[in-house]
């Protein structure tokens, strides 16, 4: 079974990065904590307030701040989306007349195939290619919103 982070692996990052040490010689100090709680908090409130997160916050986000490879940040944020975070954020939506469940329904099918495909994709190329297919479909994204 293969896992993104090895321990061996953190172990010499952290050995370069004064906030990936906790005081006492673990793997997350308490400053990579707090970190990691203010990316969580502020994807939280940009998904809430735009419909965005998981990919446009947190992924760049796990890259720059944290020192995480397209790889194991898109694989990361895909563990968070898979559970329930943003269930009160939906609740919320859904209570105010602004979610439709029957397209959700059919979304989230969708989803749980392509995602599974889309992540056989991914862990079978270069981690620089990964990043320059994540930097386009920004790109077109922003363009979109910026052109229209």
């Amino acid at each position: 079974m293969r896992h993104a982070v090895r321990p061996t692996r953190l172990k010499a990052y952290a050995s370069n990065h004064d906030w990936r040490r906790a005081e006492t010689g673990g793997e997350h100090g308490v400053d990579s904590i707090i970190l990691y709680l203010l990316l969580g908090a502020t994807a939280g409130v940009l998904s809430g307030l735009l419909g965005i997160g998981g990919g446009i916050i947190l992924v760049p986000a796990l890259v720059v701040l944290v020192g995480l490879t397209q790889h194991e940040a898109q694989g990361t944020t895909l563990i968070l989306l898979t559970a329930p975070f943003g269930l009160l954020a939906a609740l919320t939506y859904y209570q105010s007349g602004y979610a439709d469940l029957k397209i959700a329904a059919i979304l989230g099918i969708g989803f749980f195939f392509g995602a599974f495909f889309g992540a056989k994709i991914a862990t079978s190329v270069p981690n620089i290619v990964l990043e320059k297919v994540f930097g386009v479909a920004l790109l077109l994204v922003a363009l979109k919103f910026l052109l229209s």
